[in-house]
């Protein structure tokens, strides 16, 4: 059962983060902590999976109508993602590519004409009166091209929010992998 100990709060982005200084003038940049059971293993590829395979119902009806609306412009749509052909050693968390993994943060994103993103899930220890506990901070970047890409993201943000907030509490509620369950 989650408890106020687990609920999603934002944060700065991480400044250890890779994505911190990615690109000089983010449009958005935004990132939300969750406390994790001290046992939940230390893999941010491994929780990221998690979070993304048990996103919330909702989220897959809410990209099917970002999907019909933005198809027509030129933005990838999370089925292009899924289906176009991939080249050698693209590998992917749900419709994300990874760009790096580090022993407590993986990088995901996507490059388009109009914008490039960058999402980190990055496992941390933070100092609390009880000693050091585990958190997962998932970050958002976003590096706009053009108006239309400045355009999509100010749209979606309010929307975007929703979904990491729900998906890092969903995860909570389900349980996060731990090291006994790996």
């Amino acid at each position: 059962m989650q408890t106020t100990e687990w609920s999603v709060a934002p944060v700065s982005v991480p400044g250890d983060s890779r994505v911190a200084g990615m690109y000089n003038t983010p449009y958005l940049a935004d990132a939300y902590a969750i406390r994790l059971p001290d046992d939940a293993i230390p893999d941010p590829e491994v929780l990221a999976r998690f979070m993304f395979a048990h996103q919330p119902s909702w989220v897959a009806g809410l990209l099917s109508v970002r999907d019909a609306l933005v198809a027509g412009f030129g933005i990838k749509t999370a089925r292009e993602l899924r289906t176009s052909p991939k080249p050698a050693g693209d590998e992917r968390v749900n419709i994300f590519r990874i760009y790096e993994r580090r022993p407590h943060e993986i990088i995901l994103g996507e490059d388009d004409k109009h914008l490039d993103f960058r999402v980190s899930v990055m496992r941390e220890m933070r100092a609390l009166s009880t000693g050091p506990r585990p958190y997962l901070i998932v970050s958002t970047v976003v590096h706009c091209h053009n108006r239309l890409g400045r355009t999509y993201i100010t749209l979606i943000a309010p929307f975007h929010r929703l979904v990491v907030e729900s998906g890092l509490r969903r995860a909570a509620r389900l349980g996060w992998p731990t090291v006994a369950k790996a």
